[in-house]
């Protein structure tokens, strides 16, 4: 994993630990109360030791604490927070797996809480952007339905939907306010029936109006934004290019980004392109979810991950490329 860690910052790691009975359900524990933010629950870890990496750090920890050991461990979010008394990097793992019974070693509590729940419960403010990652899928999909034809993009929605798609950003530019109803209470109507979300890349009134859960804001229409333009009931994602462009997605509230362009894609060859390491600065440094946009492809996740991305955006590699499998 790339090394993005500002000098000034404590390397913390930090554990989302899947229940192996339910894997919607993942470990809190509460801090004890003479510690830094002393009685907020968070997700376990600890800081690494001198001359210790981030994944011998997470199996030390989760040991010391919980009396486990790691079976399976990916990467799953990298974020850097400042407090007023300090400055951390959260380096944050999924753990897929693990032995052992897990429970509060140090006296601390401990309690397995469904996903959907985690906001009820109060975190120092470094952990909230886990949460919202959480809630969020691994592939976020743009729909390309003027390039394909309706009925093709309808046909492979379908097959999408039945493999477990999540996530899908309606966005067809060329189509008129009218065409884009129509398509979009016909999207509407079919992912909600596969509890899948529908984000509207339209004027954000749009959403409440055809029942859709949120809405993916132009970089322009981001930065003339003096607040958040929907209610906590609905999303606000937000296209980034920038450091700029993301800190006013963090400062609007927004719940995730797109940042793009990361690699060099077929319909743009030649242009200028982030780079991973880049892209890995950037989204490391935004305090919320970022996708990786532009180049990706649906075996890009991992990569993704590992330098910061909550997961990856597609336009053409998802649908010419998707053959039926859950990416």
């Amino acid at each position: 994993m790339p090394n993005t860690v500002p000098e000034d910052h404590l390397h913390v790691v930090a554990a989302v630990i899947s229940d192996p009975a339910n894997d919607r359900r993942v470990l809190i524990s509460r801090r004890h109360i003479d510690s830094h933010q002393g009685g907020k629950w968070e997700f376990p870890g600890g800081k690494l030791d001198v001359g210790e990496d981030a994944f011998s750090a997470l199996e030390r920890e989760l040991n010391e604490e919980l009396g486990i050991t790691v079976g399976k461990a990916i990467p799953f979010i990298r974020l850097n927070y400042v407090y007023p008394d300090k400055a951390v990097h959260l380096d944050v793992w999924r753990v897929l797996s693990f032995s052992g019974e897990a429970h509060g070693r140090e006296g601390q509590d401990v309690q397995w809480v469904d996903i959907n729940s985690l906001r009820n419960y109060d975190y120092p403010q470094a952990n909230i952007p886990v949460i919202r990652a959480l809630e969020l899928p691994s592939v976020y999909a743009i729909s390309a339905a003027d390039r394909m034809g309706q009925e093709l993009f309808l046909n492979r929605l379908d097959q999408a939907l039945q493999a477990g798609l999540k996530l899908l950003q309606l966005r067809e530019p060329r189509l008129s306010e009218q065409d884009y109803r129509n398509l979009a209470h016909t999207v509407i109507d079919r992912c909600h029936k596969h509890g899948a979300k529908v984000i509207l890349n339209a004027e954000p009134a749009l959403v409440p109006e055809l029942g859709a859960d949120g809405v993916q804001l132009n970089s322009n229409a981001l930065m003339q934004l003096t607040e958040r333009p929907l209610d906590d009931g609905f999303m606000v994602i937000a296209s980034c290019h920038d450091q700029a462009e993301l800190k006013q997605a963090q400062a609007i509230h927004a719940d995730a980004a797109l940042l793009s362009p990361v690699l060099d894609t077929p319909s743009h060859p030649g242009a200028d392109t982030l780079g991973w390491p880049v892209f890995s600065e950037l989204a490391t440094d935004a305090s919320l979810p970022v996708y990786a946009l532009g180049g990706m492809e649906p075996d890009s996740i991992e990569e993704a991950q590992s330098h910061g991305a909550i997961g990856i955006a597609m336009i053409t590699a998802y649908w010419e490329q998707f053959k039926g499998q859950v990416l």
